[in-house]
């Protein structure tokens, strides 16, 4: 499976000479979840909770019901 990376597989990893290396807390920190909307966790667990709530339709009592409108 190696064979497309055979030719890179060996190189040195690259250090920045620009750059100073992140600390471990600031490199953490970038794969820290985040809440980009925050609240949607709460609004989907309501929605979970609503639509156990609910009963389930018999899927065949609908066919009937729609066939004789």
């Amino acid at each position: 499976m190696t064979d497309n990376y055979d030719d890179i597989i060996d190189l040195p990893h690259h250090v920045s000479e620009t750059r100073p290396r992140l600390s471990m807390e600031k490199r953490a920190a970038q794969f820290a979840p985040f809440a980009a909307i925050t609240g949607h966790s709460e609004a989907i667990e309501d929605t979970i909770r609503t639509n156990d709530s609910i009963d389930e339709i018999d899927s065949d009592e609908c066919w009937d019901d729609f066939q004789s409108i």
